[in-house]
């Protein structure tokens, strides 16, 4: 690895998203999304002319290159939506990386020959040199598949390792959290304690002058953690039938003390740009005082919340075979939660 870089500037590109709903097979679908990385090439390309060389960072929001589902059965968004490991979308956007000397961050929806049929929400990371250098897969979601429904086969094929995946560079170790899992303090503590001082958060979300949930909870992320939140969201949202800018902007970039560097308006922006500053990141994280709370958590204290077992595993596995759920899966899996969570007198 080359030597660590003590400040760099990180960049939320804000950018339009549009959703591959209205076409009607992959081969429509793929040419949005070719024109949707065309897209995102000249925006990188225009940012990085404008923010200067010590541009390292860029994260893209949520499923950029193709919307969320929406209403689509899981093998049909599967088919039209969802990129194979080795497909042409991902080696544009490794060609990207390396074209603009980035590293390159985003989300969107992936196939696993390993589970036919299904579909996993993942972010990646692409390093300068076109590697590709991070896969997280999402594992808290209402409305799609996780490692978690297919946990036992999903830990047997890829260990634990790769469930929380921490990603070394010589900008800093590099940690993704897909969209709404910024609300579960779990999910970056399990990174922030493999070492992951920055997150990668691409997200999709209500956007508002006022403080939302997620802008909240970023904060709080990054203050528990002592780490930076780099958080794009989507400029205007096309292909579903909403209107077009309730996701419209407020990307922001979060120091280590949960304090708001910068916020982009709304519209295709590169304004969310700021200079993280390593060096003094890792001084405050090894320094002994009371706001150093990442060194404070006592974790053996709650371990054994792991032993609730209140949303189930593998409810899409039967044996080693994988299912294929219909749409009524996500809203039966929770309801089953709660239902436990009442039998044991937590609600």
């Amino acid at each position: 690895m080359s030597e660590l870089l003590d400040r760099y500037v990180a960049l939320a590109l804000q950018i339009d998203c549009d959703g591959v709903h209205v076409d009607s097979d992959r081969a429509s679908a793929a040419q949005r999304m070719q024109r949707s990385l065309r897209r995102i090439d000249s925006a990188i390309g225009g940012a990085r002319r404008w923010i200067g060389a010590d541009l390292r960072l860029v994260v893209l929001p949520e499923y950029i290159l193709t919307g969320p589902p929406w209403g689509e059965a899981i093998p049909e968004w599967a088919d039209k939506a969802a990129l194979a490991l080795d497909g042409p979308e991902y080696d544009e956007l490794a060609r990207l990386a390396e074209k603009h000397a980035v590293y390159l961050a985003g989300n969107g929806y992936e196939l696993d020959p390993h589970f036919p049929g299904l579909y996993f929400q993942a972010c990646w990371v692409f390093a300068p040199n076109g590697e590709r250098i991070l896969r997280y897969r999402r594992l808290i979601s209402i409305f799609a598949p996780t490692p978690h429904d297919v946990w036992d086969k999903y830990l047997d094929i890829y260990g634990l390792e790769a469930v929380f995946p921490v990603a070394v560079t010589p900008i800093g170790k590099l940690a993704a959290i897909a969209s709404e899992e910024i609300l579960y303090p779990e999910i970056a503590r399990a990174h922030a304690i493999r070492g992951a001082e920055v997150f990668l958060h691409s997200t999709s979300e209500v956007a508002s002058p006022k403080l939302t949930i997620k802008q909240i909870a970023r904060r709080a992320r990054a203050l528990e953690n002592l780490a930076y939140v780099v958080s794009a969201n989507n400029a205007s949202l096309h292909g579903i039938d909403v209107p077009i800018d309730s996701s419209n902007g407020f990307s922001d970039i979060i120091d280590y003390q949960g304090q708001q560097m910068v916020v982009a308006g709304v519209g295709e922006s590169s304004v969310a740009s700021a200079s993280l500053d390593m060096a003094g990141l890792r001084a405050y994280r090894r320094r002994p005082a009371m706001g150093n709370m990442l060194s404070r958590q006592a974790l053996e204290l709650f371990a054994h919340f792991g032993e609730a077992d209140l949303r189930r595993a593998n409810g899409l596995l039967q044996g080693d075979k994988v299912i294929i759920p219909d749409r009524s899966y996500f809203q039966q899996r929770q309801a089953d939660a709660i239902a436990r969570m009442i039998e044991r007198g937590i609600l």
